[in-house]
């Protein structure tokens, strides 16, 4: 660069954005403190579309460690290269699980207090407290559905985001009736809207945190792995959509996770000794295609008890009981990126999630 076009050796502004926008999220935020005009990029709304688009291939993987008895449980994220961050949650004042993420931003629930959810950016550490769903406290004397799934949306482009609650509603002291009660809050109108649906099913624990969002709708697999439930928030109508007939035709043998590629639905498929990545192509028509298959013989020891979490156009990540494992997609290479010792009370795929670090606020611009 000639010193015409850098007047005393300042770099463009337009280059010194590009800069930042590579910068980790920490290293960002303590660059605030460099000058006037550095302390407010990180709240401009362009910079922070900029930020989430340039970090869009940086996924990592979101680890609740939870310890035995009543410790606090700890936070880390994990990228491909092995680095393991540890952040807290302590900026929300209370005790939570964390139940879904989108975009950078975590759905999480109170665990003291049942009902309560939170909706934070653990990064910049901005949170918002959603009001209650139901005027009348949860209590054990009389429950009104169990809280079986939680999805999160977000928009990056209008800062919008909705955390659905579903469940099935279950009288006291009786089994849960075949009516799925849902209930959906709008950070638009900072209010929920409820209504119910004649179906029933089952989930696992592994299906409750492996949740989607795609095309307006959120999407999690039911436990029989006989389809793919779909919520449509524009109608608020639950749907299904079918898996790969050469899933169905095999009488879904092996095991099956819902996982998200590109903002698109994706299927993993562990069958045997291989793993076979499904991508839905064509989300009208249910056209999926794989898109990958992996011969799982280095992590023979680890198969068994493996569990996909999260996919990139580059990266798988797997959780065991006590490890992170990584496979390169392009390089064809296994990594253990992470690992935990024995005291760790469950194991890491029970509350392992998707994430990628962003800037975006839990609050839209009016």
């Amino acid at each position: 660069m000639s010193s015409a076009d850098s007047p005393n050796g300042v770099l463009p502004s337009d280059v010194i954005l590009l800069i930042l926008a590579r910068l980790p999220v920490k290293s960002l935020l303590r660059s605030k403190s460099v000058c006037k005009s550095w302390r407010t990029i990180a709240s401009e709304k362009h910079f922070v579309s900029l930020y989430s688009a340039t970090s869009s291939d940086k996924t990592l993987v979101l680890l609740q460690i939870m310890e035995p008895a009543d410790n606090p449980s700890s936070f880390f994220s994990v990228d491909r290269f092995g680095h393991a961050s540890r952040f807290s949650l302590d900026f929300l004042a209370d005790r939570v699980k964390v139940r879904a993420s989108c975009h950078g931003l975590l759905c999480c629930s109170s665990i003291p207090n049942r009902g309560l959810y939170y909706v934070c950016n653990p990064m910049t550490r901005d949170f918002r407290l959603l009001p209650r769903s139901r005027e009348r406290p949860f209590t054990r004397f009389h429950p009104d559905y169990e809280e079986t799934l939680i999805g999160l949306t977000f928009d990056p482009s209008s800062w919008k985001f909705n955390v659905a609650v579903a469940g099935f509603y279950r009288p006291f002291g009786r089994r849960p009736r075949e009516e799925l009660v849902c209930a959906v809050f709008s950070s638009e109108t900072n209010s929920w809207t409820r209504f119910a649906s004649s179906l029933y099913d089952e989930f696992t624990h592994m299906n409750r945190n492996q949740v989607v969002f795609s095309n307006n709708s959120l999407h999690w697999l039911t436990h029989t792995c006989s389809y793919v439930l779909v919520l449509d928030l524009r109608g608020q109508i639950w749907m299904k959509i079918s898996l790969p007939e050469e899933m169905k035709a095999g009488g879904f043998r092996g095991r099956i996770y819902l996982l998200e590629l590109d903002g698109s639905v994706s299927l993993v498929q562990i069958l045997d000794v291989w793993m076979n990545v499904w991508n839905l192509k064509d989300y009208e028509k249910e056209n999926w295609v794989l898109i990958d298959r992996v011969h799982l013989r280095c992590i023979w020891g680890f198969a068994a008890s493996a569990f996909p979490v999260c996919l990139s156009s580059d990266t798988v990540f797997l959780a065991t009981q006590r490890k992170i494992l990584t496979y390169g997609r392009k390089n064809k290479v296994w990594k253990e990126v992470f690992s935990v010792g024995d005291n760790v009370g469950y194991p890491l795929w029970f509350s392992a999630h998707p994430f990628i670090s962003t800037l975006f606020p839990c609050y839209q611009e009016m």
